[in-house]
């Protein structure tokens, strides 16, 4: 899956989005940061980061959009801090609603490179899009604990480097488990 030059820029920048809106939350104040952000998530639902899986993530992005701009009207610098449980949420549902309407998004992401993707690749893709099901809970739980009790530094350092590492376990622990999935079906059918 090749991602445009826009759809890298939009990710670099979500990536480093805990750190910058903890340095412009102090020093320009949260109604920046909540306008920028805003104006990052409905851009980059407009461009197509994910291909074939887009629809339901796009829908997911602009919910976020809503969900931070709304809330900031309360607390614009807790809508800030919000942001991640919020992008939690929004992955949580996209990916829960595949499972309940397939194909599942894994199985859509799988689709890209492999389109005749055999009977236990999509039983396989089903599993691994209800373990990011549970890991967008946790992982969604901690931000939640994050934004609400702790200071903007701890609240940064999990949601700008825990929370990649996490994700980065999970995707490193599943090429694993894929491969050792493909022998096996391999073996089985040879």
């Amino acid at each position: 899956m090749k991602l445009s030059p826009s759809a890298l820029a939009l990710a670099a920048f979500s990536i480093a989005y805990p750190i910058l809106a903890m340095i412009a939350i102090r020093t320009i104040g949260p109604w920046p940061v909540v306008g920028l952000l805003c104006a990052m998530l409905v851009l980059r639902s407009v461009v197509d980061v994910f291909g074939a899986a887009s629809s339901p993530l796009t829908l997911a992005l602009l919910a976020v959009a809503v969900a931070v701009g709304g809330f900031s009207a309360f607390d614009p610098e807790r809508a800030v801090r919000l942001y991640p449980v919020f992008m939690n949420a929004a992955m949580l549902t996209a990916f829960a609603l595949t499972l309940a309407r397939p194909p599942s998004m894994i199985e859509r992401f799988a689709r890209v490179t492999e389109p005749d993707l055999p009977p236990s690749g999509v039983r396989y893709t089903r599993h691994v899009t209800t373990a990011w099901c549970l890991f967008f809970i946790a992982n969604g739980s901690i931000a939640l604990w994050t934004a609400l009790f702790a200071d903007l530094q701890v609240w940064a350092l999990y949601n700008g480097l825990i929370a990649y590492l996490a994700m980065g376990a999970l995707f490193a622990i599943e090429f694993v488990i894929r491969g050792r999935v493909k022998a096996r079906d391999a073996l089985e059918h040879s």
